[in-house]
């Protein structure tokens, strides 16, 4: 199992490049065709019109993203070039979070960035990285706002609690884990945990990954009642020299609302490492 076809979210923020660079190195690995897909902010038309005034703001603003978008176009192709992958170049118009999922759902695996609350480029979209990682049905790769990062997986920290979420996550990293040099599963307990009798033991899933040829040291952490169980992961996830954190997504959509669990949220506001995210 590989990823052949991996698809990059590119914009205008400061991030894009860095990482573009990883998608390449990871195209590089799998042997897999990038795409590139830029999507950006864009006004609502409607609300432009109704103000007096505005419609030549609209069509400037469309302008510049153009602009931007050939320049980046460029950049691409000629990283594609200097990399030797396989790639396209796609322009989403529309919304983000309606245009990126039906492009999304067409690769093996999506690159995006956090959200950075810090550089105005790099809003696309209320909430964008959570509707797509909810609603694209492919594993997401989501590479932290802060830090400079290669290509991860050398060192897998796999978040275990036996869940649909997480077992789905595993599987969709198995190109990630059978490229690894060590992979760790780690469960986090808490003294308020009710856990399903039905949950399945990371020792039992280990055992199912191991079929594929990869070996998986398998850890009980237990925390404090009151630690977040987000915490939890980062911490060992540092402790461990991990480059790469593997975990299920956990959230359900309400009306225009993606609503997250707890561990989840705690990932997506203060990741340090590149997560692997499958719902």
């Amino acid at each position: 199992m590989s990823y052949k076809s991996i698809l990059v979210h590119l914009d205008t923020s400061v991030r894009a490049h860095p990482r573009l660079e990883i998608a390449l190195q990871l195209a590089h690995r799998f042997h897999a065709t990038l795409t590139g897909l830029f999507s950006t902010y864009v006004p609502p038309r409607r609300g432009f019109f109704v103000m007096a005034g505005t419609a030549d703001y609209y069509a400037e603003h469309e302008r510049l993203r153009l602009e931007r978008a050939g320049a980046l176009e460029r950049l691409f192709r000629a990283e594609l070039a200097r990399a030797n992958v396989e790639g396209q170049w796609i322009v989403a118009q529309g919304y983000a979070n309606d245009a990126v999922p039906p492009y999304a759902r067409l690769a093996d695996l999506i690159v995006l960035g956090q959200t950075d609350p810090v550089d105005p480029e790099a809003f696309v979209a209320e909430q964008f990285v959570e509707h797509v990682v909810l609603s694209a049905g492919r594993p997401v790769l989501l590479v932290p706002s802060a830090g400079t990062f290669g290509a991860p997986g050398r060192h897998v920290l796999i978040a275990w609690d036996g869940s649909r979420e997480a077992t789905r996550a595993v599987h969709d990293a198995l190109p990630f884990l059978a490229h690894a040099a060590k992979v760790s599963l780690l469960t986090v307990h808490s003294p308020s945990d009710q856990p399903p009798r039905d949950r399945i033991p990371g020792a039992d899933i280990a055992l199912t990954i191991a079929r594929h040829g990869v070996k998986i040291d398998v850890h009980d952490f237990t925390v404090e009642a009151d630690t977040p169980v987000g915490d939890a992961l980062l911490s060992q996830a540092d402790d461990r020299g991990c480059d790469l954190i593997v975990m299920g997504a956990y959230a359900h959509s309400r009306l225009h609302e993606v609503v997250l669990g707890g561990a989840t949220r705690t990932i997506l506001e203060s990741m340090t490492v590149p997560v692997l995210m499958s719902h």
